[in-house]
This record gives C-alpha cells, sequence and structure tokens, in this order.
C-alpha cells in the first residue's frame, strides 16, 4: 500500500508539476550555470546507496586551496528563495518513482554519517528514506540531531498508512509556512560528528507498533 501511494502520487506529481520544473530549470540555467540538477550518493533502505536528485542552489565557489566554501557563501538568494519555498525537493519525485525513496520516510543524509550512527540511530534506515518525514513536519533543521533522530525511530516503529497521510497534510502546511528551513547560524544543519547523542530506547508504544512493520532527507 506504501508503495502504491508512492508511485501514484510520485507520477501524479511529475506530470501535473512539469511546467514548474521546466521553468525553475531554465531559471536555474540562466542564474547559477549548469549544471542545474544536483545529485549526491545517499543510504537508502538498509544503507544501500542510491543518486538523490535535488534542483541545484549552490555556487561551486571555491577557496584559494580549491576547497569549497562554506554553504553560507555559495547558497545565492534565487538558491535561498528554492530551499525556502521546498522546491529543490522536487526532483526527488524522480526517486520516489524508481523507488530509491518513498514520499515519507526518514530524511536520507550523507554517506558518511554512517559509520557516526549508534546502533538505535541505525534503526531510521529500516524504512525507505523520505522526501518528508516526522522529523521534517516537527521543526525540521531547527531540530536537534538527537531530536531529528529520536523522531526518525519513532516514525519507523509507529508506521502505518494513516500516520504517511497524516504527515503528508502537515508537510503542506510545513511548506506554505516556510518552517524550520535552517538551523540557528547554518544554511541547512551543522554538520552531525557522532558525538551529540547517545542511544535511546524506542517506548513500548512503538516497540509494540515496530513487530507491524518491519522494512532511510
Amino acid at each position: 500500500m506504501k508503495r502504491a501511494l508512492d508511485i501514484t502520487l510520485s507520477a501524479a506529481g511529475i506530470l501535473v508539476l512539469s511546467p514548474v520544473l521546466i521553468l525553475i530549470a531554465l531559471a536555474i540555467r540562466w542564474k547559477l550555470g549548469s549544471p542545474v540538477l544536483f545529485t549526491q550518493t545517499r543510504p537508502g533502505l538498509h544503507g544501500r546507496p542510491f543518486t538523490i536528485y535535488k534542483f541545484r542552489t549552490m555556487l561551486d565557489a571555491r577557496d584559494d586551496d580549491g576547497r569549497p566554501m562554506p554553504d553560507e557563501a555559495r547558497l545565492t538568494p534565487f538558491g535561498r528563495f528554492l530551499r525556502r519555498s521546498s522546491l529543490d525537493e522536487l526532483p526527488e519525485l524522480v526517486n520516489v518513482l524508481k523507488g530509491d525513496m518513498s514520499l515519507v520516510g526518514p530524511r536520507p543524509l550523507i554517506m558518511a554519517y554512517l559509520d557516526r550512527y549508534t546502533p538505535a540511530q541505525a534503526r531510521r534506515m529500516e524504512m525507505p528514506p523520505g522526501i518528508t518525514g516526522l522529523a521534517q513536519v516537527s521543526g525540521r533543521n531547527t531540530l536537534s540531531w538527537d531530536e531529528r533522530f529520536r523522531l526518525d525511530v519513532e516514525y519507523v516503529d509507529r508506521w502505518s498508512l494513516g500516520l504517511d497521510l497524516e504527515i503528508l497534510a502537515r508537510t503542506v502546511r510545513a511548506v506554505l509556512g516556510r518552517e524550520g528551513i535552517s538551523a540557528e547560524g547554518h544554511a541547512t544543519m551543522p554538520e552531525f560528528r557522532g558525538d551529540e547523542t547517545a542511544g535511546y530506547e524506542a517506548s513500548d508504544e512503538a516497540t509494540q507498533g515496530a513487530d507491524a512493520r518491519k522494512a532511510a532527507d
């Protein structure tokens, strides 16, 4: 049922939003140059790597040593608009259609974080990663890593089709309200170094829910 919902809504979204996708791509090509898409390898279900697609929001600015400048220096006003409106996430509908991602699930983070997770945190990858998730509608990038991972694991343990529909509805409100776009002092989130959080136990209610469903912005 979850996969059927993903296919139906992602295909409909790509079709309906195709004029918007084309206009955004043209605007990025004009303002930022090529490539239009940002691609990166991310961990999916059970940590299996896949290529995520997003609209590009940053310049390829580098320092004198050839290293990328901080996100805040590379993020353009147009890129900030794409992020505030979450329009940069629209190409991920292709990932959902392909089966790399789901509409709802823990956000796929970067591959470098895999070795930094505690066993409890790694449980977030027991579900396919999503475009939106429980953490994204509960504060998004204003949450600490501890809060974010706790909500990701809570989603894994509590999953139901009804919960997915609730999160999708809350996502619309969060996007329209432009809530939780960035952590204080950061373009998005500070780096997760694996030293902020400790393991935590799921609640009894969540543990019971895990028996009903076992399957990673």
